[in-house]
């Protein structure tokens, strides 16, 4: 029977690992390359990991960081942040990473995910798509932490990225980061049924009951969170955790 994969999505500030509301209010968690070793024991289908400044500090996601989560993990993973060439991807797909996520490239120089996909094929390009309601209550795309917008309606935006030859795209609600009030079901139905390639539910995720909602309702293809895997209880104690394979079972029946 299909299951739906079930990914962590960790994000990185300093090589620390943090979580974020709404894209703000960044708190430090703990050791990233620890938090590998405990998904290893709970058996997660997939990490993803986003350096969150790499790319205002103009640089790449440190390649020692991704060797050693190549060296750790079980399972597969794939990394985001500062990536601007092909030679980047390159060197992130050597030290062991099975797919990059593009974001800020995607939106300043679409045409970057059609030579990527090419070299490397569409399974190896994610595109991370940040979307966040404007005052007229209409989904925009924002990238660079939100601090940049791109004149595009986000289903369109999301049509160009597959075009170009992404093997999958991750729709991340900026208003849902962080806030456990659920993914935006409107949004990823909106963009499921307009595209073909795989998409990820990501941002706002409050229990497991959620991923059901995405994969049913908004025909996600798979499902992703940072808070609720990171997260315990109302005060937000930091416990790494991860479904069991008779929750899953729960889950997706």
């Amino acid at each position: 029977m299909f299951r739906p994969r079930v990914i962590p999505v960790l994000l990185l500030k300093n090589l620390g690992l943090v979580k974020s509301i709404k894209f703000k209010n960044h708190r430090y968690i703990g050791d990233p390359i620890n938090a590998v070793k405990i998904f290893n024991d709970k058996k997660a289908d997939e990490l993803v990991f986003l350096d969150i400044s790499a790319t205002k500090e103009k640089r790449l996601i440190p390649l020692e960081f991704v060797h050693k989560v190549g060296d750790e993990a079980n399972m597969p993973f794939a990394v985001g942040g500062g990536i601007r060439n092909i030679e980047d991807i390159r060197k992130i797909l050597n030290l062991g990473a099975e797919k990059v996520v593009l974001n800020t490239i995607a939106c300043e120089s679409p045409e970057f995910i059609k030579k990527a996909a090419d070299t490397f094929g569409s399974s190896t390009i994610v595109v991370c798509i940040d979307i966040k309601k404007n005052i007229f209550n209409k989904y925009q795309v924002v990238y660079r932490n939100a601090s940049h917008k791109i004149n595009k309606d986000a289903v369109e935006f999301a049509q160009r990225v597959e075009e170009y030859g992404a093997g999958e795209i991750i729709v991340q609600s900026v208003d849902r980061d962080g806030t456990y009030n659920g993914y935006d079901i409107e949004l990823i139905k909106n963009i499921s049924r307009a595209v073909t390639i795989p998409v990820i539910a990501l941002g706002g995720a409050r229990n497991y009951n959620d991923f059901k909602l995405a994969v049913n309702d908004a025909k996600a293809s798979a499902v992703a969170a940072g808070s609720l895997f990171v997260y315990h209880g109302p005060r937000r104690a930091v416990l790494i955790n991860y479904p069991s394979k008779n929750e899953m079972r729960e889950i997706f029946e």
